[in-house]
């Protein structure tokens, strides 16, 4: 059975929307999509890069290029590209929580989701430190932030936090339930049946044998032995300067960082036209863009669709490899 996957585009005045007009192009046989959108930001989205555009209701089958099923989650004021409003802020949070809903509901089989600017949606009233957390809320489930292109999966201890409150935020249970996390959905969602996960150290050198910080000798080291015992393949605490090194890295299924910065540039560098964003622990797959909005080149038809594309891709393939799963 195809899959049937919510799309939404995110902040209206970005290339979102128009990223989601140049996906309906393109003939899927392995998903169906259902945009949550407002209709007149997609209609703006089509005449401003001349490309076809079919909005159908929601139970219709897309079947020809610019064909696009759709639930309207109607903006508050009119969006222009390159200019966010906050007050269409509760229309982009509303979109991602009706469509989150929908997976709730087994109505839908995934997420898909644009770029959706942080600052707007704060200066709209509304509190947001991303759609992970914001997902993760609404399933009342512990998630973890996973991003990858074809080269490297890095995964998150810690994600949205200033780098002064890193350190504290880092516990052994944390620890413990992102790598529990991190490898069930390996083996489950991914279908590796015996995922080898690369740890890093927090500290420079891993610690260089506590001349340089503890948290490794006291939190790290002990958690990877007890979780080594349970049958997890782990390897580390490891410097993260090398552990990104070609050679390494075909070793490891995934990588978990120990905060944003630390293993997020690699992968951008890698590969960033094709990274994604994947939040694992989520009762559904739900797979974003790994880039901002760009409100600089909305409505100008330059912007990469590539991101979108893979995001697409990957979370059908992972709603396939879920009907699957024992």
């Amino acid at each position: 059975m195809i899959p049937q996957l919510a799309l939404v585009p995110g902040e209206p005045a970005g290339i979102g929307p128009e990223l989601c007009l140049r996906l309906a192009q393109q003939p899927r046989t392995d998903c169906r999509l259902l945009a949550f959108a407002d209709p007149d930001t997609l209609r703006a989205a089509a005449t401003a890069l001349a490309l076809p555009l079919q909005l159908l209701p929601e139970d219709a089958i897309a079947r020809q290029p610019g064909d696009l099923p759709l639930r309207v989650v109607a903006n508050a004021r009119p969006s222009r590209f390159g200019h966010a409003d906050p007050a269409n802020a509760g229309a982009v949070i509303g979109a991602l929580l009706q469509a989150g809903q929908a997976c709730l509901d087994g109505d839908l089989a995934g997420v898909v989701t644009g770029p959706v600017h942080k600052a707007v949606i704060n200066q709209g009233g509304i509190a947001y430190s991303g759609t992970t957390e914001l997902l993760a809320d609404q399933a009342g489930a512990e998630v973890v932030m996973m991003l990858a292109n074809d080269i490297v999966r890095v995964a998150l201890a810690t994600t949205h936090l200033p780098l002064r409150a890193v350190a504290d935020a880092i516990t052994a249970d944390g620890l413990a339930r992102t790598l529990h996390t991190v490898h069930a959905a390996l083996a489950g969602q991914f279908g590796i049946a015996a995922p080898r996960i690369a740890v890093l150290g927090l500290n420079p050198h891993a610690g260089e044998d506590g001349h340089l910080g503890r948290e490794e000798l006291d939190l790290i080291i002990p958690l990877l032995a007890r979780l080594r015992a349970q049958g997890m393949d782990l390897v580390g605490p490891l410097p993260a300067d090398t552990a990104f090194l070609p050679a390494k890295l075909a070793g490891f299924d995934a990588v978990l960082a120990m905060y944003h910065d630390q293993g997020l540039p690699v992968l951008k560098f890698s590969g960033f036209e094709q990274a994604v964003n994947i939040t694992l622990g989520l009762p559904y797959p739900r797979v974003a863009v790994d880039h901002g909005t760009a409100l600089e080149l909305a409505g100008r038809g330059i912007a990469d669709p590539s991101s979108l594309l893979a995001a697409t891709g990957l979370c059908a393939r992972l709603a396939r490899q879920r009907t699957l799963a024992p």
